[in-house]
């Protein structure tokens, strides 16, 4: 008998135990009876808001429902502008439940993939439209926020729809194709490689013109000093043979002497030296006895 009342205290304990639930902070709850879901007096589906709750073990079951601030960031988008270039928009979607009913409803029983795609849709149309009616130019020249503030209330219509209410929708990036980022680097690079060229040859034709100033210089440079050496030369010539003349005109005999001495000095200064002349030739003429007179 003991025994007994102890099962059954048991039994009561886990049933009043799967009878109560939990709704925590950010989320909200929806009861199924059997497969059916649980509404209130007025028909409509109840909804379980944080707190305690109860249920009936075994045949209510509970499906919680994330209620805070989701993020919707996915893979960038291909979109076209007013000039049909395309872009790749980067982007993301802040959204939150705000009507759990539609919600539950739209998305076949709450699934958060169902609504994530059908919101990232909503999004995108909304964005199409507004890259669509804008150049690149204004798009990058700071008509972002308007942008962004567009494609925010065209996704409004969500509210309705799902259930969901958009909180903010931010452009995070926007990028060219590769194909036609690779096409404008490579027309960008080939621009470069031209002006560097450009800069090249303008620089071989300055040193040029620097060299050939230069060599000139340097030719009239040498020309001059070999100009005023000529002329030194040449007046250094003039002053030895006007002194040779004055020196000559002072004592000619005497100056005849001296250069026929430094003859004779060059003429015996070796012994293997042998020199070929008459006896009466006049180079012989200072060797020869003087003449006394009578």
């Amino acid at each position: 008998m003991k025994n007994f009342a102890i099962i059954i205290l048991v039994a009561l304990g886990l049933l009043t135990v799967s009878s109560i639930f939990v709704i925590n902070e950010g989320e909200r709850g929806i009861v199924f009876q059997f497969s059916k879901i649980k509404r209130d007096s007025a028909g409509e589906m109840k909804i379980y808001s944080p707190g305690l709750h109860f249920k009936i073990p075994l045949i209510e079951r509970v499906n919680k429902i994330d209620a805070r601030i989701q993020t919707l960031d996915g893979a960038p988008d291909r979109f076209v502008t007013a000039e049909k270039k395309d872009l790749l928009v980067d982007s993301y979607v802040k959204w939150k439940i705000v009507d759990f009913s539609t919600f539950y409803v739209r998305t076949a029983g709450g699934n958060i993939d169902n609504a994530r795609a059908l919101l990232k849709q909503k999004v995108n149309n909304g964005l199409r439209t507004e890259f669509g009616s804008r150049t690149i130019k204004q798009i990058v020249s700071g008509d972002r926020d308007s942008l962004m503030e567009e494609a925010m209330l065209s996704a409004e219509s969500s509210k309705a729809d799902l259930g969901i209410e958009v909180v903010d929708v931010r452009v995070k990036r926007i990028n060219l194709p590769e194909e036609v980022s690779n096409s404008i680097y490579e027309r960008m690079r080939a621009g470069r490689i031209a002006v560097a060229q450009e800069h090249r040859s303008q620089g071989r034709e300055k040193a040029e013109v620097l060299r050939a100033t230069v060599d000139a210089k340097v030719t009239v440079m040498i020309a001059n000093a070999k100009k005023l050496a000529f002329t030194l030369r040449g007046e250094g010539d003039a002053l030895a043979a006007k002194v040779y003349s004055d020196a000559y005109n002072k004592d000619a005999e005497f100056f005849s002497f001296v250069r026929s001495l430094e003859a004779y000095e060059k003429s015996f200064s070796s012994k293997s030296d042998i020199l070929v002349v008459k006896p009466d030739s006049d180079f012989f003429n200072y060797l020869k006895a003087p003449k006394t007179g009578k």
